[in-house]
């Protein structure tokens, strides 16, 4: 069962809260899973079960997302701002982690993993590699920015949430209803009377890919830094992590995983993924 917690950082001049559930015994060895650009800790809530039984697991909410506080600035929406936040949930652990990271949640793990003294002792990477193509990084600027404010009902929701989020894989209706459970929160509607329903984070978090102009993302001098063991995985429909990139990594050491029913990102809702991660984890 999922226990709430959260931790303060320090960002410019103000102290923000980051938002946390945990699962399974804070003795046994920890691992800490973070999502993706749009979504929140409680994506991992079918794997930390899975994994609960052997391991202590931390999944927060990125700065701007689910229950964390919102950034002054859209701007600060970076992934240097969110390994920092990062940084100060590892020190509260206090202890070695494993590191399982969907997207943008892999960036910041990789970043993390290429520092010196890092605390993670094996790092999962879910559809994201060193090489981030503009192609994929403007089809995510462009669903962001086509995204409704607000949504009549939280069927609306439910079935944006389904057409988009369709590479995550083959779910079944009990999955995609719990992801839009936590996607949803309740805000004043704009005519004054009752509430309408948006998504569960920032609208600012747009504002960095929206400012650019998407170029290719080169991270292979980080990915040189990383010497731990690494698992990638990958959809195999995937226009984020290219066949090319994920056949690098492999050839650079890197243990690999595809999951046949998805693109960009597969969800580790289903027991095949969730197996072959935990059999990764207890490798250690």
């Amino acid at each position: 069962m999922a226990r709430s917690g959260s931790v303060n950082y320090l960002f410019g001049a103000r102290f923000y809260k980051m938002a946390f559930v945990e699962f399974g015994n804070p003795a046994a060895p920890a691992v800490v899973c973070v999502h993706g650009l749009t979504r929140n800790g409680r994506d991992f809530d079918a794997l930390a079960e899975a994994l609960s039984d052997r391991f202590h697991v931390i999944c927060p909410d990125l700065p701007g997302r689910g229950k964390s506080d919102w950034l002054a600035e859209g701007l600060a929406y970076q992934p240097p701002t969110y390994a920092l936040a990062l940084a100060h949930l590892l020190a509260q652990i206090n202890k070695p982690v494993a590191w399982v990271g969907t997207s943008l949640g892999g960036i910041c793990g990789m970043m993390i993993a290429a520092a010196q003294n890092t605390p993670i002792t094996r790092l999962v990477l879910n559809d994201i590699g060193p090489h981030i193509p503009a192609a994929a990084l403007a089809r995510i600027r462009d669903y962001m920015a086509a995204a409704p404010e607000r949504f009549a009902s939280f069927a609306a929701l439910a079935q944006h949430l389904r057409e988009v989020h369709e590479p995550f894989g083959a779910l079944s209706d009990a999955e995609w209803s719990s992801l839009a459970r936590s996607s949803a929160r309740q805000v004043p509607d704009p005519s004054g009377e009752g509430k309408t329903i948006a998504m569960h984070y920032d609208p600012k978090i747009i504002e960095p890919i929206r400012a650019t102009v998407p170029l290719d993302v080169d991270m292979w001098p980080i990915w040189e830094l990383i010497h731990l063991p690494r698992l990638v995985i990958r959809g195999a429909r995937s226009d984020l992590l290219l066949p090319e990139t994920y056949e690098r990594m492999l050839a650079e050491g890197a243990e690999g995983y595809v999951v046949q029913d998805a693109g960009h990102a597969p969800a580790l809702m289903d027991y095949e993924s969730q197996a072959r991660i935990k059999a990764f984890l207890l490798e250690g």
